[in-house]
């Protein structure tokens, strides 16, 4: 099982982590693609040691053995995360039809590989289905009877998709300045918290507070009412999380578990709808604003700190 050799294109992108990029590369060259981009950004302006580490994640990687068609998109400067992950896959997508896609920092368990490659063939022609996750945040008691679910979440920690979605996305989110356009999508949402979970969200994106690509991606699938896949059991573990990350700088807990072996031939799922249950346990995780109470005691602690560092400068 574990050497199942894939013909779907792999996009893997990277920047200057070499640790975890070998770690997801190793299970990129145990699958064997036989297309592989490589996408890498390049590195920041006055970041010493950033660029010889640029230089040796991208020789890394570049150590192919097996045949394989690759192709390299490399950025000279860096473009920062939104700029980047965008540019790349409209890259990718003017090549390929289908694509796995992974970051330096989204470990693959190997069954990952089959079952994106299995599930990309199956729902190909159907535009329901626009998005294709690796990850699984459920809990462990909580029984999926197939061997994926639907959801409205398309989680991002190692994923697959086809061109004929890819091509609903902006990465300037254009449409959400049409009020019309703002209302209907929010009214997708039943719980107020949500609501304004992502109104907030998706505003501080169009302001350019938040230099991501994935929440514009969220919006492009609920625009066209697409369906994501998850997984019943979580196949890509995210081991980036560290004070160097750009996202992922805080602990795991709750969210990050270990990746499972993923059992074939795939279960399929028999209607093609939303798992409420599934997807109401993951938007109390991630997707709501918390109660009132909460957010004055946020505020209250981010005031102690402030107040603590200042003195401590003081006496400095």
């Amino acid at each position: 099982m574990f050497g199942y050799h894939i013909h779907t294109a792999v996009a893997f992108f990277i920047f200057r982590r070499i640790e975890t990029t070998a770690r997801v590369f190793a299970e990129i060259a145990r699958a064997k693609p036989a297309i592989l981009f490589i996408i890498a950004d390049g590195p920041r302006a006055n970041r010493p040691g950033e660029a010889e580490q640029c230089a040796a994640t991208r020789a890394l990687v570049e150590q192919i053995n097996w045949p394989c068609t690759v192709l390299h998109n490399y950025a000279e400067a860096n473009m920062g995360l939104r700029s980047r992950l965008a540019s790349g896959l409209n890259w990718v997508f003017e090549q390929v039809e289908e694509a796995i896609i992974l970051e330096d920092d989204c470990l693959p368990h190997p069954t990952f590989f089959r079952f994106c490659e299995e599930l990309l063939d199956h729902y190909r022609n159907n535009d329901l289905i626009m998005h294709i996750a690796g990850t699984n945040f459920l809990p462990e008691g909580m029984s999926i009877p197939a061997s994926y679910y639907f959801s409205r979440y398309p989680h991002v920690w190692g994923w697959a998709t086809w061109r004929r979605a890819w091509q609903h996305y902006d990465v300037h989110m254009t449409q959400w300045a049409d009020p019309h356009q703002r209302r209907k999508t929010l009214k997708q949402f039943p719980d107020w918290r949500e609501r304004r979970f992502w109104k907030k969200t998706w505003d501080r994106v169009c302001a350019g507070e938040i230099d991501t690509w994935d929440y514009q991606w969220t919006f492009a699938c609920m625009q066209a009412n697409g369906f994501a896949i998850n997984p019943a059991k979580n196949l890509v573990t995210n081991i980036g999380f560290g004070p160097d990350a750009t996202h992922t700088r805080g602990s795991t807990v709750g969210f990050n578990s270990d990746s499972k072996t993923m059992m074939f031939p795939l279960h399929h799922a028999e209607r093609i709808e939303v798992n409420m249950k599934a997807d109401n346990y993951v938007r109390d995780m991630f997707f709501r604003v918390p109660p009132l109470p909460y957010l004055l005691l946020g505020r209250l602690r981010r005031v102690f700190v402030d107040v603590v560092e200042n003195r401590w400068r003081k006496c400095a």
